[in-house]
């Protein structure tokens, strides 16, 4: 019989009681502590040891930050039914609960579980105070880098908090010393606890996970097609190196060598740069690409290939298409490699395997859950058609959110049904891409299939914990002989084993410290000393308001501008990013932004909204790489500035960070609102389109068909529903149509509608 975890704020009979979790929950309460344990082995669980101990001991609220919406409502869930609490006590905040509703049920709550976004807005706003809270934990901790919102999150929280806490808990930090220090330091990390399946008290609790490596050859023809776009890149990489670039070892060049080699370029466009600069720019997007189609072809199969070669094809083709697409449709080698794709139909012996895999595991057991995992959505598409030609395979695609062309997402709501039916049985096989690896409450499952081996040693684990975790599971990894699937086997495999080894040195390094029977808290005076740095901050002078468009809270300026005292109000703004006062709104834009909007013609239109509804329109271009980015010309860009300051007369300031811009606009806004006594209001709305560019937007909606033919179609028959109703040999007689536009147009707009 099992014995259970007795706790005056945990249900009787509730929580099995295993002793590796009540070492590390202890050890948890000693100190700010990293977590590191194998999938499956109850993290969720040491979370709420630590938040029960916590609210017995230190009272306040607590607060369980994770990244998704379907996770945050699993763990509020949970922690309903096994904590001795009142349920209308422990809270769900996502962006779906309005920010009035949130801000009112912060005062009753004592254990918040929440997106870590929601939490960041809330600080920023002020809605909440996280004075009284007494503990956070980070779920999937690995997180915490960059810009994310736990790093900001965690910086309030020990500034802010009178007896601060936090648990980062995480399956997999990273094999790089610097990525973990990354996340140690931005959550406040004092001590390191590390659990591996083959620690004795874990052990017991292990299901045997059987991993195999199946090897699988190039079939000819496709080997053909790699070398065509092989010969590709060797003449790219010949250019490059005419340009002063070489490539040395180019059989052995990996995407990390390439991506090293285009952020060097980018740096060398920050000083004065010579012409070759730009031209091995341009050439290094064009190997991006190709290089790209050879790893499909080794790696995924001409399926995949078709499809990727049908959108460089379509982007070739469009209007904002880049020149690299452009001069790649052109070249002799990939218009050879296309011609081939097409008379070619043996597919990768992948998907011969996949297929047989799957249905031996569902023969052998049919109540089996499959995962299969794909890095690509092109590819989860065929696996899951291949399937579903097999009477005993009920399979579904599962992908994220983001649509592209020919290819929707799928929303969250959708995304939680798919597991439901999953878990139901509905479907057994679940066809996924790196959506699944974490996220999400998946069920364990008897087998996880990998199309292809991933350099990841993150993605790799979470991707193998998806099995083995309440009975024995299966892992299997699809390989291709002498292709880069085989050097990022190798990659994942050493990843893995520094992962091990570094969490090992740190947990040396920054011992656990045991909290005694779970009530040796952090000492009062530390948490005194923490509070004292909130004086850190220029909080002198009156209080400022920013009204911040809600999307550009990830550009940190809100962050800062938080961080220097201002009164963030987010709203969804039509016009600005920034409303200083009644008169003064400012629109930023990042170097690569302006250079973006002006060629795609979107740049003008915004600035005339702002020029048209504030008395005082700013534009601020932060970043120091404005006549670096995009190839456009010096002049081209001098003439878009001098025509926004003196066309439209918005004035133009130039700022080299977030935090630079944040001190512009409270400089601005305190002008405003302290020294002119102006208040804060938001007002105007984007200008609707005039009735000709209606009638050009409804005709540019047809595929391939940009402004400039629309205009052409428009002025050559007078009329949206002439254009309509022309023929196919009228409409070749308008300029800029082909027959290739010409037939899209009389395809869509003839078609049955099914």
């Amino acid at each position: 019989m099992p014995e259970y975890i007795r706790h005056p704020l945990i249900r009787p009979n509730a929580v099995e009681q295993r002793l590796y979790q009540l070492d590390l929950a202890g050890k948890a309460l000693g100190a700010p502590t990293l977590v590191v344990l194998p999938t499956g082995m109850g993290k969720t669980i040491i979370a709420l040891l630590v938040i029960a101990s916590r609210l017995e001991k230190a009272g306040g609220k607590v607060l369980l930050l994770s990244p998704t919406k379907p996770l945050v409502e699993q763990h509020a869930s949970f922690l309903k039914n096994v904590l001795l609490i009142p349920e209308e006590e422990i809270l769900t905040f996502t962006g779906s609960t309005s920010p009035s509703a949130r801000a009112e049920l912060w005062e009753k709550g004592r254990v918040i579980v929440s997106t870590p976004q929601v939490i960041e807005n809330d600080i920023l706003t002020k809605r909440i105070s996280l004075e009284d809270v007494t503990h956070i934990t980070f779920d999937e901790a690995h997180r915490a880098t960059g810009n994310y919102a736990y790093t900001y999150i965690a910086e309030r929280y020990f500034q802010l908090a009178r007896d601060p806490l936090c648990l980062g808990i995480t399956a997999s930090p990273g094999s790089s010393q610097e990525k973990i220090a990354e996340v140690c330091q931005a959550l406040h990390i004092e001590s390191v606890a590390v659990k591996t399946e083959s620690d004795r008290d874990v052990a017991p609790y292990i299901h045997k996970k059987e991993i195999e490596w199946k090897r699988i050859d190039l079939p000819a023809e496709m080997k053909e097609i790699r070398d065509l776009l092989n010969k590709v890149l060797e003449d790219r990489y010949k250019r490059l190196g005419d340009a002063g670039y070489p490539i040395h070892n180019s059989r052995f060049v990996s995407k990390k060598d390439l991506l090293a080699l285009q952020q060097k370029l980018q740096g060398e466009l920050r000083g004065s740069p010579d012409p070759s600069v730009y031209t091995a720019i341009s050439i290094m997007a064009e190997i991006m690409k190709i290089s790209h189609a050879v790893e499909i072809t080794e790696t995924q199969g001409l399926g995949a290939l078709r499809m990727y070669m049908e959108r460089l094809d379509n982007e070739a083709g469009s209007k904002n298409g880049s020149k690299a697409s452009k001069r790649l449709a052109e070249d002799l080698y990939v218009r050879q490699a296309v011609n081939r794709l097409k008379g070619c139909d043996c597919e990768h012996p992948k998907m011969e395997h996949v297929k047989r895999i799957v249905l031996d595991q569902i023969e052998s057991n049919p109540e089996s859950r499959v995962i299969v995992f794909a890095n690509y959505r092109d590819t989860a598409e065929m696996i899951t058609t291949a399937l579903a030609e097999i009477e005993q395979i009920r399979p579904i695609r599962f992908v994220g959110q983001a649509s592209k062309y020919k290819d929707k997402g799928l929303t969250q709501k959708q995304q939680v049904g798919i597991i439901e039916k999953f878990k139901s049985g509905e479907y057994n096989t679940l066809i996924a891409t790196s959506v699944a690896e974490e996220g999400l409450d998946i069920p364990s499952t008897d087998l996880v299939l990998f199309y292809e081996p991933i350099p990841s040693e993150i993605r790799s684990i979470q991707r193998k914990g998806r099995t083995g975790r309440k009975h024995e599971g299966r892992v299997v990894v699809l390989i291709t002989r002498g292709t880069r699937d085989e050097g990022y086997y190798w990659s994942s495999q050493s990843k893995e084993k520094k992962m091990l080894s570094n969490m090992s040195e740190l947990q040396s390094m920054m011992p656990a410290r045991q909290a005694e029977a779970f009530s040796d808290f952090l000492d009062t005076d530390d948490a005194a000393d923490r509070k004292e740095q909130v004086t850190l901050f220029d909080f002198g002078d009156d209080t400022i308001k920013v009204v911040v468009d809600q999307r550009e809270v990830k550009s940190s300026v809100a962050r800062e501008l938080e961080r220097a005292g201002v009164d963030i109000v987010l709203r969804t703004l039509e016009v600005g990013d920034y409303i200083l006062s009644d008169r003064v709104a400012a629109e930023r834009k990042s170097c690569e932004d302006f250079t973006g909007s002006l060629i795609e013609h979107k740049l003008f239109e915004q600035i005339s909204n702002l020029a048209r509804t504030y008395g005082k329109p700013v534009l601020i271009i932060e970043g120091e790489n404005l006549f670096n980015t995009r190839n456009l010309s010096p002049n081209a860009i001098h003439g878009a500035l001098s025509s926004i300051a003196l066309d439209f007369g918005v004035a133009v300031f130039h700022t080299r960070d977030a935090q630079d811009t944040a001190g512009l606009l409270k400089q601005i806004a305190k002008r405003e609102q302290t020294d002119e006594k102006r208040g804060v209001s938001l007002h105007g709305k984007k200008s609707s389109m005039m009735l000709p560019e209606q009638q050009e937007y409804i005709i540019s909606s047809i595929s391939d068909i940009g402004p400039k033919a629309a205009r052409s179609l428009l002025m050559h028959f007078g009329s949206v529903e002439n254009v309509i109703k022309a023929d196919y040999e009228e409409l070749l007689k308008v300029k800029n149509i082909g027959p290739k536009t010409a037939g899209r147009i009389r395809e869509i707009v003839s078609s049955e509608y099914k």
